[in-house]
């Protein structure tokens, strides 16, 4: 049974670096909305096809701000709630099979 709480414990990692490293592309993409970037450039046509379906889907919900995009914010807080939810609930997951 331990095998099954070090894959529940290697899980728990991944899926934090994962959340952790998708934080990451979604401050480089706000970063870059600050200038006027190149759309043909490959690195921000990889950060907006990676971060516009899941901002999208919140702009869509969100109420008008004029011109204030807080979509990434809130899709930064969501990924941080997940976190804190999914990490410790595996983890202890994971010490149940130890």
């Amino acid at each position: 049974m331990f095998m099954l709480g070090n894959f529940i414990l290697a899980l728990a990692k991944l899926i934090d670096l994962i959340l952790t490293t998708y934080i990451w592309v979604i401050i480089a993409r706000a970063v870059i909305s600050w200038v006027n970037p190149d759309p043909y450039n490959p690195i921000v046509r990889f950060l907006v096809q990676i971060t516009e379906p899941l901002l999208s889907r919140i702009r869509r919900v969100m109420p008008a701000m004029g011109g204030l995009d807080l979509s990434p914010m809130l899709l930064i807080l969501g990924i941080v709630f997940l976190q804190s939810f999914l990490r410790p609930t595996l983890l202890q997951l994971a010490g149940i099979f130890h």
